[in-house]
């Protein structure tokens, strides 16, 4: 490896050995230490996100949060570092909220949203005495009512009908989609939210997607907002994309983003408000680096290096079609780059992790990285084939922690009934 990638986290370097280097950490050696599959995150990374994103926003108005949407790397070790830097949490489930209050998030400064909120979801939230409950509904409306001892402040989320440019799975604020309510309905559902005793109305959220990498949705989403009165808080969601590959175009900077989204909140809502923001992969994204081992490889019309993960640790390529950019962890230099696609040992054709990718000669025996695996790879790993899910371990100034442990056979059979 002539220099490191711009892919990899910030912190990446390469000590005087040649050996790469994250978090002041040798790769190589977190690798003996704690073996592959292994989710290696950059805690500097993380740190410099929040503090970023956050800057950026109050820079431009001072009334501004960033929740940082758990979904991604719903992790209490991932939390905490964001929590530290200000962020709250927004979760979307009961078990989302237990990850918040073990990272020791503070209870107002968490909300939850999600279309389909349970009873259990949402007694958790109001025994918690969460800061926000996003109403998704009227039949939550009407659960919430049931279920509340004690008035709880709420948001309305709008389906603003705008069709973000991302994968149709990601997209979440067109016309067809299952959230939120939409714009023929909401003055119905504010109507009702505003008599009632138990529910206090502190103003509207919108979400329209995820990995989006055009900016005007994210205004017009905004504009769609306005028109249904003033109120003292607009959550204006997340989905703010990332770069994956050295082909793709730099994704929008938080400075970028954080200007879009106040330009267009000052223009259509005013500047007497809360502004929240929810981003999950813009926050968690390039800090994550996943190593694998190489099992086998195969030259022939078609090269292939088999690696010890795939679809167990990494559903994105297969769900999303996301692209991924590998690299042989320090490889000679005399290697020459050949095209492979990396796939896993599941038995699935579709269990590949990449198309095809320059890889500098792979061997049996070698690590191979996949930067940028630090959202929504740790939340959908799965036990097929019987895997075992991946530890995760936080890099910071030389050392390498532990956050979440290897799974066993002991919690592959800890639920099964004989």
């Amino acid at each position: 490896m002539a220099e490191p990638s711009p892919l990899l986290p910030a912190t990446a370097a390469l000590a005087d050995d040649g050996r790469l280097v994250i978090g002041g950490c040798a790769v190589a050696d977190v690798v003996a230490e704690f073996g592959t599959p292994l989710l290696m995150v950059d805690e500097a990374t993380l740190r410099e996100q929040a503090r970023l994103q956050l800057a950026e926003l109050r820079s431009r108005h001072a009334d501004s949060d960033v929740y940082f949407a758990t979904k991604a790397f719903p992790c209490p070790g991932v939390i905490r570092v964001l929590a530290e830097e200000g962020c709250g949490a927004d979760v979307v489930s009961a078990g989302e909220l237990l990850f918040a209050l073990k990272a020791g998030v503070a209870t107002e400064r968490i909300l939850m949203h999600g279309n389909a909120k349970s009873d259990r979801d949402l007694q958790a939230a109001l025994e918690a005495q969460i800061g926000l409950i996003v109403i998704d509904g009227f039949d939550e409306i009407d659960r919430l009512e049931r279920l509340a001892t004690r008035p709880q402040r709420v948001l309305l989320r709008l389906n603003p009908g705008v069709d973000a440019p991302t994968h149709e799975a990601m997209a979440t604020g067109h016309d067809g989609s299952k959230f939120g309510i939409g714009g023929d309905e909401i003055e119905a559902a504010i109507d009702r939210v505003t008599a009632s005793p138990m529910l206090e109305l502190e103003g509207l959220h919108a979400h329209i997607g995820s990995q989006i990498l055009e900016l005007e949705p994210f205004a017009r989403a905004v504009e769609k907002i306005a028109g249904y009165g003033q109120f003292a808080t607009y959550d204006l969601g997340g989905g703010l994309g990332v770069r994956y590959t050295l082909d793709d175009d730099p994704a929008p900077t938080p400075g970028d983003y954080a200007a879009t989204l106040i330009d267009a909140a000052h223009q259509h809502l005013g500047t007497d408000c809360r502004i929240i923001v929810e981003p999950g992969r813009s926050l968690v994204a390039a800090a994550g680096v996943t190593a694998y081992s190489a099992v086998t490889v195969k030259r022939g019309a078609h090269n292939f290096v088999a690696v010890d993960g795939g679809m167990g640790d990494n559903l994105e390529p297969m769900l999303y079609g996301q692209r991924f950019e590998p690299i042989v962890l320090d490889a000679p230099a005399t290697r020459e780059l050949e095209e492979f696609a990396v796939v896993g040992p599941h038995c699935e054709t579709g269990d590949r992790l990449v198309g095809t990718s320059p890889l500098a000669g792979p061997a049996v025996g070698d690590t191979i990285l996949l930067p940028v695996t630090g959202a929504y790879c740790y939340t959908l790993a799965n036990n097929y084939n019987g895997s075992l899910r991946p530890p995760v371990v936080l890099l910071s100034d030389g050392s390498a922690t532990e956050i979440v442990r290897r799974e066993t056979d002991a919690d592959l059979l800890a639920r099964q009934i004989l």
